[in-house]
Formats: structure tokens, C-alpha cells, sequence
């Protein structure tokens, strides 16, 4: 970090696209952001949390018209 020019984003090895430069400051820390973030949503993709929750519907219940009969009662 010792040259205070350094550019927040260089050309990558293959010249065709950009990449975040580790000696700029911003761009250590933009590095650091992204790797946080994307450690935090594999978490909650693994543990089904966060946006990635399946949705919370009602439970399933049979209506009472499925169940006309009667108990069965014991007559001595």
C-alpha cells in the first residue's frame, strides 16, 4: 500500500475485464465485503433461512365433514 495512485479496479491477466485491486485500500476492503457476503448467503442457503425460507403456509387439516362417523362406543 505504499503508492497512494493505485487504481480501485485493474485490468485483469487477460485484459478483457476488470478486477478489484488489493493495494488500493477501497479495493482490499471491497474484496473483504464481497467474501463476507457471500460467506453470510451460503449460510442461509445451507440452513434454508433468510429469503431462502421455504414459504410458511398453513398447516394441513381434514375439514369436519370427512369425518361424519361417530366414535364407537362400548355397550356392555
Amino acid at each position: 500500500m505504499g503508492d497512494d495512485h493505485e487504481p480501485v479496479f485493474r485490468r485483469s491477466r487477460y485484459g478483457w475485464r476488470y478486477e478489484y485491486n488489493p493495494r488500493n485500500p477501497i479495493g482490499l476492503v471491497l474484496i473483504l465485503v464481497t467474501l463476507a457476503f457471500v460467506g453470510v448467503m451460503m449460510l442461509l442457503m445451507a440452513n434454508r433461512a433468510g429469503p431462502f425460507a421455504p414459504p410458511a403456509g398453513p398447516t394441513w387439516s381434514p375439514p369436519a365433514e370427512e369425518w361424519p362417523h361417530p366414535t364407537p362406543t362400548v355397550t356392555p
